[in-house]
């Protein structure tokens, strides 16, 4: 699924609302985990999953097509672990 499909989901079940702030509710949710991660927050939404950010030590890499060692900085990476709910959900296990 899609953002546009997710919008157009959320617009279908809830008539008494407009189509634009459906998408401007959505948008502002993921703006918000986006804006969280970035400070190196943990956004957590139960039975769904969490999600957090994982440091990447600096270290010694290979180039794949020439076998050359290169130096990859640190870095920071987006994270994502399942909830329960969700987990058994994709297990059959509801």
């Amino acid at each position: 699924m899609i953002r546009s499909e997710l919008i157009q989901k959320i617009a279908d079940e809830n008539p008494h609302l407009y189509q634009r702030d459906v998408e401007r509710i959505v948008n502002t949710i993921f703006e918000e985990i986006i804006d969280a991660m970035a400070r190196g927050d943990r956004v957590e939404l139960r039975g769904f999953g969490a999600f957090s950010v994982k440091k990447r030590d600096a270290r010694t890499g290979r180039n794949p097509r020439t076998g050359e060692s290169v130096h990859v900085d640190e870095k920071c990476v987006p994270f994502f672990k399942t909830g329960k709910l969700l987990r058994d959900r994709m297990n059959g296990n509801d």
